[in-house]
């Protein structure tokens, strides 16, 4: 478990993440993270945007249902 303090930045309030768990999330400065609710009523800091999972899900579930209609567009 890694605790975090919140701070003053500027006019805002944030967090400051350590070296080891901005490696561990594999973003640096100016990637945008994002906190998303859990299913238990917690909470989850990603660097994966959760809408455009949602349109890769539909996207692939899609080109599964027309996969020969798109093979046949390839050619």
């Amino acid at each position: 478990m890694t605790s975090l303090k919140i701070r003053q930045v500027g006019n805002s309030l944030g967090v400051v993440l350590p070296k080891d768990l901005l490696a561990k999330l594999n973003v640096k400065d100016g990637d945008n993270l994002f906190l998303v609710e859990t299913p238990d009523g917690g909470l989850k800091i990603t660097p994966y945007d959760p809408e455009f999972d949602m349109q890769m899900r539909a996207a692939r579930e899609g080109m599964n249902e027309y996969r020969n209609a798109l093979k046949e567009l390839a050619k």
